[in-house]
């Protein structure tokens, strides 16, 4: 995981308040939801392959409700990252497309980059995809966040 002192000194902030917020979320932390990289435009996050969270007994392929979670969450956390204060964000619009189901038993990664932050609004999107399948991805997201404590 990017560590804060590998970060410009404005960011450092943001990255641990981001970061603590994320560690907070009681969802994320039941989930196994895990940070491997943050920066000032960009989050790369890992689910693991959890049998409890399997949609399908018959198939053992994952419910497409943790790929939400984690598109959403490693949006919601590039977003907060687009600012050099520390700021929350709440989803304000998340569009996810599926593209493929998860490979049962493998873990999945989440890729978001915000594109553009404006005072109050972040827009993002991202990927999640198999480790070593990046070019397949599971889903895509586009997605907008309200910043809040954002510098004005």
């Amino acid at each position: 995981m990017t560590e804060p002192s590998d970060l410009p000194g404005d960011l450092k902030d943001s990255f641990n308040g981001a970061l603590g917020l994320i560690t907070a979320l009681p969802h994320a932390a039941e989930l196994g939801l895990e940070v491997l990289e943050a920066g000032t435009d960009h989050a790369l996050m890992r689910a693991p392959y959890d049998p409890r969270l399997v949609g399908d007994p018959e198939t053992g392929v994952i419910h497409g409700g943790l790929i939400t979670t984690l598109l959403d969450t490693c949006c919601g956390l590039a977003a907060m990252l687009s600012h050099t204060r520390p700021a929350s964000a709440a989803t304000l619009d998340l569009r996810i497309d599926y593209m493929r189901p998860a490979t049962p038993g493998r873990e999945v990664i989440a890729r978001a980059r915000c594109h553009r932050a404006t005072r109050s609004v972040a827009f993002v999107q991202a990927t999640a995809y198999h480790p070593e399948a990046e070019d397949k991805p599971i889903a895509t997201a586009t997605a907008a966040f309200i910043l809040e404590g954002a510098p004005s």
